[in-house]
C-alpha cells in the first residue's frame, strides 16, 4: 500500500514540474525578450516549440510506455526535461533557448504520456483509482497557479533564468525516489507493435496540426489532415499497430477524449483571457493577477483532492462530470458582462473564480473515464491519447478565444464574445456527457441486517 502511494507521489511531483513549467514560461517572456533580443514573432517560439514537441510525441510515447516499460519511458523523459532545463537556464540566445523548450517539451511529453497508465495500473480499485486522480487534478490546478506567481518572483528576485533552474532539484529528487519506488516493467517487446510508419506518420501529424493551431495556415492543416488519416488507414490494417483501434470501441472512452478536448480548450482558453483581461484592462501586475487567480487553483484542489472521489464513488463518473460541466459553464457565463473600467474583484471577478471549483469535479471524472479501458498491455497508449487531446484542446482553446478577444480590442467586447463562446463550449461538452456516457453509477454496498444473516447461514 505505502509503495504505492509513494510511487503516487513521485509521478505527481514530476507532473507538478513539467506543469509549474508550462505556466512559469509565460510571465518571464517580456524580460526573456529584453534580455536575448526576440522580435514578437520569435518571442512566440519560447511557448510553441514546447507545445509542439509536447502535444507532438505524447502518444508515440504512451505506446513506446507499453512496448519497453512505462518506469523506463518516465526516467528517460524525466531525465531529457531536466537537462533540457539546465540548457534553458544556460541559454545565451534565441536559438539556444528555443532548442531547449523543444527538448523540454519532448521529456515532458515523454514523462508525462505513463503517467496515467501508470497510475491506472498501480489503483485497480474504482475509489482508490478516484482518490489517485483527484491526486493530479490537486496537482495540474496547483501547478498552473503557483507557477504564474512562481515565475514573477523568480524573474524579478534573482533572473528568467532560474525559471528554469528551479527544474533541476526537482527532478533530481524525483528521479532518485522514482528508481527506488516504481515497479520495473519488462513491456510487451518491440516486436509486439513497434510501428515504425505509423509512428512517422501520427507523430509528424501530430506536430503539423499543433503547428496550424498556433500560426498555420491551410497547407500545413491540409498536410496534418492528410498523415492522421493515413495513420488511422495504417491502424486499421497493420499487422502490430502503433495505436489500437480497438481502444475507441468504448463509448466512455471516445467521449472522454472528445469532452476533454472541448473543456481543456474552453478552460484553458480562460485561464490566458482572464489574466490578460486583468493586466491589459484592469492593470494588475503579474503577481497580483497570480493572487487573484489563487481561490480558483485553491478550489479546483480542494474538491478534486477531498470531495470527488467520494461524489464518484457514489453517483458514478458520468454524474459528477456532468454537474462540474454545469458549474463551469455558469461560471463563464457569468464574465460575459464583465465592465471595461472600474471593475470590482470582489463582485466581477470572485464569483466565477469560486465557480471554477467546478473543475475539480470534472478532472477526475474525466481521467477516470479516459482511462476505464485501460489494461496492463495498452494502459501507456490509452494515457498517451488523452493527454494528446487534452494538449491539442489547449491549443485550440488558446488560438480560438484569443483571436476573438484581440480582435476587438481596446475594447472588452472581444473579451465577452471569447467567454460567450468558451461558455458555449462547455454547454456543448455538457450536453455530450448526458448522450454519450452511459456509465451507469457504482451501487451501494448493500448492508446485511440480522434477519439477512440468519438467512444466509
Amino acid at each position: 500500500m505505502r509503495s504505492r502511494w509513494t510511487s503516487l507521489g513521485v509521478l505527481a511531483a514530476s507532473m507538478l514540474m513539467i506543469i509549474l513549467d508550462g505556466s512559469i514560461v509565460t510571465v518571464a517572456l517580456p524580460v526573456i525578450q529584453t534580455d536575448l533580443g526576440f522580435s514578437p514573432a520569435q518571442l512566440t517560439w519560447v511557448v510553441n516549440a514546447y507545445m509542439i514537441a509536447f502535444g507532438g510525441f505524447l502518444l508515440l510515447a504512451g505506446r513506446m510506455g507499453d512496448l519497453v516499460g512505462r518506469k523506463r519511458v518516465f526516467l528517460a523523459g524525466l531525465a531529457v526535461f531536466t537537462l533540457a532545463s539546465l540548457a534553458g537556464g544556460l541559454a545565451m540566445n534565441g536559438p539556444m533557448l528555443v532548442a531547449a523548450r523543444f527538448f523540454q517539451g519532448l521529456g515532458g511529453a515523454m514523462a508525462s504520456a505513463v503517467s496515467l497508465g501508470m497510475i491506472a495500473t498501480l489503483f485497480q480499485e474504482p475509489k482508490e483509482r478516484a482518490k489517485a486522480f483527484g491526486v493530479v487534478s490537486f496537482v495540474g490546478a496547483a501547478g498552473a497557479s503557483i507557477g504564474q506567481v512562481l515565475g514573477g518572483v523568480l524573474t524579478q528576485a534573482l533572473s528568467w533564468h532560474w525559471i528554469f533552474f528551479i527544474n533541476l532539484p526537482i527532478g533530481l529528487a524525483a528521479a532518485f525516489v522514482a528508481l527506488q519506488a516504481l515497479t520495473p516493467e519488462r513491456g510487451l517487446g518491440l516486436s509486439a507493435g513497434a510501428d515504425a510508419l505509423g509512428a512517422v506518420l501520427v507523430t509528424g501529424g501530430l506536430i503539423l496540426a499543433i503547428y496550424t493551431i498556433i500560426g498555420g495556415g491551410i497547407v500545413t492543416l491540409a498536410a496534418s489532415l492528410a498523415l492522421l488519416a493515413a495513420f488511422v488507414v495504417r491502424q486499421a490494417t497493420a499487422a502490430r499497430p502503433l495505436l489500437p483501434l480497438r481502444v475507441f470501441r468504448s463509448r466512455e472512452v471516445s467521449g472522454a477524449n472528445v469532452i476533454q478536448l472541448l473543456a481543456i480548450a474552453a478552460m484553458f482558453g480562460f485561464q490566458i483571457l482572464i489574466a490578460l483581461y486583468m493586466q491589459g484592462v484592469l492593470g494588475y501586475s503579474p503577481s497580483q493577477t497570480g493572487l487573484a487567480m489563487l481561490p480558483a487553483a485553491l478550489g479546483i484542489g480542494a474538491v478534486s483532492l477531498f470531495l470527488s472521489a467520494r461524489l464518484i464513488a457514489r453517483f458514478g463518473e458520468r454524474g459528477v462530470l456532468l454537474s462540474g460541466l454545469l458549474l463551469l459553464t455558469f461560471a463563464l457565463v457569468l464574465l460575459v458582462r464583465l465592465p471595461a473600467a472600474d471593475a470590482s474583484f470582489a463582485r466581477d471577478l470572485l464569483p466565477t473564480m469560486l465557480l471554477i471549483a467546478g473543475g475539480g469535479l470534472v478532472l477526475p471524472a474525466l481521467t477516470g473515464l479516459g482511462m476505464s479501458s485501460a489494461g496492463p498491455d495498452d494502459a501507456g497508449v490509452v494515457s498517451g491519447l488523452f493527454n494528446t487531446t487534452a494538449q491539442v484542446g489547449a491549443a485550440l482553446g488558446v488560438a480560438t478565444l484569443s483571436t476573438l478577444a484581440s480582435a476587438h480590442l481596446p475594447s472588452v467586447t472581444g473579451y465577452h464574445l471569447a467567454f460567450g463562446v468558451a461558455a458555449t463550449t462547455l454547454a456543448a461538452a455538457a450536453l455530450l456527457t448526458a448522450v454519450v456516457v452511459r456509465r451507469p453509477a457504482p451501487r451501494p454496498a448493500r448492508i446485511l441486517l440480522p434477519s439477512d444473516r440468519s438467512v444466509k447461514r
